[in-house]
């Protein structure tokens, strides 16, 4: 093994007495086999004592049993001096409630007598990973592909750790390659690739996870050979239920496809003047005799704007584009929905779809690639952001109507819903480039399944699994970590503005990168004013919200001042809630960003003897990189305020001419 263990690193459990555990059930299956491994693993390693298979005198059985009123997902953990009992409604419940008690063992949460019963917040937990078959990552900042490499499919033993590590943290479903389908995987379809796709199914399945692929729309045409991809064709519709019928009967642990249509240059329905709608339902009516889902993406926007066109906003094309169509599709579609309207920037409002669709299932998309947030070089930990998403009232009916109430099914019982994540995973050593980007990994999976844990709950746990729960390890790792989202936001672009990196890499400063393009993503500065009016008497975008919500962000005076920018074009000389006008804190906030992460590196720097010292050392060299590019951030963003608008700083720091 070439990489680390990541939060799997069992450590000796301090002050706990040698313990001899048996493990007890009459249950069987690949499921179990894992169950069984991974105690064999980490008792030994926590305990010093190699556990008995089947009851012995004198050892502390645990105990696997089904009951049938539970969840499928669902476990219970019973624990007193004389055993240990995990129960579940099916064997994936026990493989989860595994995980949970080894995870209370290592954190010194399992010492004294408990009972705990939990059961998933989403149907579906998912992860969309964006690897391409040659072996490169779209938008992956740790490595290359441990799925694919020159164009072929890969499996072997990262594989198996892979849907170990998913599996820990309650993920029940993998899209293996890019949404952006090209090149040779249109062809995942055939049986040119049907047995290593098989075999890696097999693995998923003993780890509870379902195999999902990516789809390209044109698949009938490219691979095919027919000469159309309309969805209302018979012979196109034969074609999929073919290739379906093939693909699930051979793969049993297939769960569907994941599509992206009429976005960024992909093909879709409306090529044939078809709705996203027809589109989807007809993928939907292939997959259904297996029981198979077909996830669409909501990311549809017109990527040739024009930027002298102040009213075109690719912030509301999501929703024009499926707000009519709520309703229309089937039951087994989910919609899935970037969780605001624009792309994973580090500050925007809440997708508005979440607000309008009442008769569709939904499911967030979360990216903990940190495409805009630092590429895995920054350390910036996505879960308090996550957590204020989720929590955000909609407005979309009378109860039940937060973020997470709507994609967990709660207001409406839809069964096709949950939360997914773009993956930052590669084949680096550590799996995520940045040790400490494991945690946004290692978190949404936690918060996928118990939605209702707060950032520091889901911090801690990861610090002890990871690190060890030594007491300035656990502190000083907590607080950079709950201070990295908010240093970030300082340095980088301002109260939702955002975009203002180098364009196609994204990252790095770069005020104009995409001022003049294409992309729809403009921030209009000029020398007296900042944003983009998206108000009633902007783009309208404000408007796409339920009350009271339409009229809170339509007005300067009520918008929230985090997202002043998003819906307003602002004078400079604006007073903010401190006192301060919009250009002293701008300036202020860029220099407070990089004041946070002196003090996250100082942090850092304590722990040397404390952390393993490889960890430590990779840590450190990225930490130390962060300090040198806020520092260009900050520079470069205040620069060129200051050159627009000749006003210096009140403070009299140093802003270069």
């Amino acid at each position: 093994m070439d990489y680390t263990k990541v939060w799997l690193n069992y450590r000796p459990v301090k002050s706990a007495s040698a313990q001899v555990f048996s493990l007890c059930t009459q249950e069987k299956g690949p499921i179990i086999d894992n169950i069984f491994a991974e105690f064999d693993t980490a008792l030994p390693a926590m305990y010093g004592i190699v556990p008995v298979h089947g009851y012995k005198d004198g050892t502390i059985p645990i105990e696997l049993s089904l009951d049938t009123v539970l969840h499928a997902e669902a476990y219970r953990i019973e624990k007193n001096e004389k055993k240990i009992s995990i129960t579940a409604g099916a064997h994936v419940g026990l493989l989860y409630g595994t995980f949970a008690l080894l995870r209370f063992m290592q954190t010194g949460k399992a010492s004294a007598d408990f009972t705990v019963e939990k059961s998933p917040s989403n149907p579906l937990r998912m992860a969309n990973h964006w690897d391409n078959m040659d072996g490169s990552i779209e938008r992956g900042y740790s490595g290359k592909s441990f799925f694919f490499a020159d164009d072929k499919v890969i499996v072997n033993e990262r594989t198996r750790d892979y849907a170990r590590m998913m599996a820990s943290v309650g993920i029940n479903a993998s899209v293996i390659n890019n949404v952006n389908v090209r090149f040779s995987a249109p062809f995942l379809l055939t049986e040119r690739y049907r047995k290593p796709l098989i075999e890696m199914a097999k693995i998923f399945a003993g780890y509870g996870i379902k195999l999902f692929l990516s789809v390209n729309f044109a698949s009938p045409v490219r691979v095919g050979g027919l000469d159309t991809a309309d969805p209302l064709d018979k012979n196109v519709q034969v074609w999929w239920r073919d290739t379906c019928k093939d693909i699930f009967e051979d793969i049993p642990n297939f769960g569907g496809f994941l599509v992206k249509a009429d976005s960024e240059g992909e093909f879709g329905p409306f090529a044939y003047g078809r709705t996203h709608a027809e589109g989807a339902n007809m993928l939907a009516d292939a997959v259904r005799p297996y029981g198979g889902i077909i996830v669409w993406r909501c990311f549809v926007y017109n990527c040739q704007q024009d930027w002298r066109d102040n009213i075109t906003d690719r912030a509301c094309q999501s929703y024009l584009n499926f707000i009519e169509l709520d309703g229309k599709f089937a039951d087994n579609v989910i919609l899935q929905i970037k969780n605001g309207p624009v792309d994973f920037q580090v500050r925007e409002p809440v997708h508005p779809l979440f607000g309008g669709l009442k008769h569709t299932n939904m499911m967030i998309e979360f990216q903990i690639a940190q495409e805009y947030t630092g590429q895995q070089r920054h350390v910036c930990y996505l879960l308090p952001e996550f957590r204020e998403i989720l929590d955000f009232k909609t407005y979309n009916g009378e109860e039940f109507d937060t973020v997470k109430d709507l994609v967990s099914g709660k207001n409406y019982g839809y069964k096709n819903c949950g939360m997914a994540a773009v993956m930052n995973t590669g084949n680096d050593k550590n799996w995520t480039g940045h040790d400490l980007a494991a945690a946004n990994l290692y978190g949404f999976g936690r918060l996928a399944y118990e939605d209702t844990l707060t950032p520091e709950e889901i911090a801690q746990e990861w610090i002890a699994l990871t690190f060890g729960n030594e007491s300035q390890v656990m502190e000083n790792v907590q607080k950079i970590l709950m201070m990295s989202w908010p240093a970030y936001e300082k340095y980088n672009a301002p109260l939702g503005i955002g975009w203002m990196v180098n364009p196609n890499v994204h990252f790095g400063p770069n005020v104009d990168g995409y001022e003049y393009d294409r992309w729809g993503t403009y921030h209009r500065i000029s020398h007296s004013a900042i944003g983009r009016d998206r108000s009633s008497r902007g783009t309208g975008y404000s408007q796409q919200y339920p009350e009271p919500l339409a009229s809170m962000y339509d007005q300067i005076e009520t918008c929230p001042e985090e997202l002043l920018l998003f819906f307003h074009r602002v004078r400079f000389d604006h007073i903010m809630s401190t006192g301060e006008t919009l250009l002293q804190y701008i300036y202020n906030t860029h220099f407070e960003g990089v004041e946070d992460v002196e003090k996250m590196l100082t942090m850092w720097e304590t722990l040397k003897d404390k952390i393993e010292p490889e960890s430590y050392a990779r840590v450190l060299e990225r930490m130390q990189f962060q300090l040198e590019h806020s520092k260009e951030w900050r520079d470069r963003i205040n620069t060129y305020l200051y050159r627009m608008t000749e006003i210096p700083d009140a403070k009299g720091r140093k802003i270069y001419d």
